[in-house]
């Protein structure tokens, strides 16, 4: 585990001692009425603190930015699932459309340069590279850390003008199967698992609706295109927001559903783990994936002669390349027989696991992942006692179109 810097003085950029003083005060800047804010809220007040300021991604975005006192304690979290807030972001007015998130990326990043004040917990530099894959890649690879092979990676890459681009790929770089994804997607949005055949045909299967006008949309429902015009058509489409390719690595399997791991990891030590088993290549558990048996990956790397340690030090190298940044959530890929593995994302947002709390020895037991971030930072400043477990606790659930019940807009890393 990397050791991770004290929280930074406001409007400096180096480490420094903590200091008794007033209790720790945290704002917030989220979507008031969504479930993570509320969820945070929640284990600020069960550790006997006032509740924090919330700040609404609305007013920041409408505004050019927002103050913060210099003892404020700023947590950022993920603008998602809140339409007004996505038209802000992207100019469009459905939000279950896909399209759009190269401006999501530029708006975005610029609300977070304009926060001004306050101890941050997310580095803007920091989300600036994980909100883009190619750029998140390469300095994960750079790091020495076990990635799917990416011909798109890093800044000087070739760009993917369209699926002319895609295919050259998979002929050139030998990628019979490999994942094509916005560079600035998350939550599976616009991703496409494509494979061809030895005979040339093409499969991609998706949650990329595509409408007969050709407008796409992000779905709960997976589809499979087999019709080479139609991947084609979607692929052209998202072309211009920018796309990442890499490697499809066959994944392990457990109960004989393919499976990957959310690994949330706090102040440079993995507390949390989710287990994600689907029946398609894509495993998010708002896509149909399901929650594993993690003592049952615990005993399959076992019997493929690995430690769990070592995997969990993985993900802790993968933080560790984002080190002014609290808590990430890294996607951990086992490969067949549970001996390799690789970080297929890091995400900014990516610590929505409600009613999970922490792994043994991971100084997070008892605690979900917000009380566990609290406790980093009441540590980090030096302060007394942590958080309680919260006992409030409310349904995980996606917010869905108004006319279709299968429509769904992004909503930035969950699970």
């Amino acid at each position: 585990m990397q050791p991770q810097p004290p929280l930074p003085v406001p409007a400096r950029t180096g480490p420094t001692t903590p200091t008794a003083g007033p209790p720790v005060r945290f704002a917030v800047v989220g979507n008031p009425e969504n479930r993570r804010v509320t969820l945070f809220a929640d284990g600020v007040r069960a550790a006997g603190l006032p509740a924090p300021r919330v700040v609404p991604w609305a007013e920041v975005l409408r505004a050019g930015g927002a103050d913060f006192a210099p003892e404020e304690i700023v947590r950022l979290d993920s603008p998602g699932e809140n339409p007004e807030v996505d038209r802000l972001l992207r100019d469009t007015p459905d939000p279950t459309r896909v399209e759009g998130s190269a401006r999501w990326y530029t708006r975005f990043t610029r609300a977070v340069r304009e926060l001004r004040g306050g101890v941050r917990l997310d580095d803007a530099g920091d989300l600036a590279v994980l909100f883009d894959k190619r750029r998140c890649h390469a300095i994960l690879a750079a790091a020495d850390v076990p990635v799917p092979r990416s011909p798109t990676s890093g800044e000087d890459a070739a760009p993917v003008r369209g699926w002319d681009d895609v295919r050259a790929v998979m002929r050139e770089h030998r990628m019979p199967r490999l994942f094509v994804k916005l560079a600035h997607g998350s939550s599976a949005s616009g991703v496409l698992a494509v494979e061809s055949s030895a005979a040339g045909r093409i499969r991609a299967t998706t949650s990329v609706e595509l409408a007969p006008d050709g407008a796409l949309f992000n779905s709960l429902k997976l589809r499979r295109y087999e019709r080479e015009r139609d991947i084609a058509a979607i692929v052209d489409t998202l072309a211009p927001d920018g796309l990442h390719l890499e490697r499809w690595l066959p994944k392990a399997s457990l109960g004989g559903r393919a499976a990957d791991l959310r690994i949330v990891v706090v102040d440079g030590r993995a507390t949390h783990v989710v287990v994600r088993t689907s029946t398609s290549p894509l495993t998010n558990l708002h896509l149909g994936g399901r929650r594993g048996d993690l003592d049952a990956v615990r005993g399959a790397v076992q019997a493929g002669g690995g430690r769990w340690s070592d995997v969990l030090a993985v993900c802790e190298r993968a933080a560790a390349c984002f080190p002014r940044t609290l808590c990430v959530g890294v996607d951990l890929l086992p490969a067949t027989g549970w001996r390799r593995f690789a970080v297929g994302e890091v995400n900014a947002f990516g610590d929505l696991l409600p009613r999970l709390t922490g792994l043994p020895g991971s100084g997070a037991e008892g605690l979900d992942t917000y009380a566990a971030q609290i406790t980093a930072v009441l540590r980090r400043t030096g302060t007394e006692g942590g958080p309680r477990q919260p006992g409030h606790r409310h349904a995980h659930h996606l917010q869905q179109h108004a006319h279709d019940p299968h429509r769904t807009g992004t909503t930035h890393a969950s699970a």
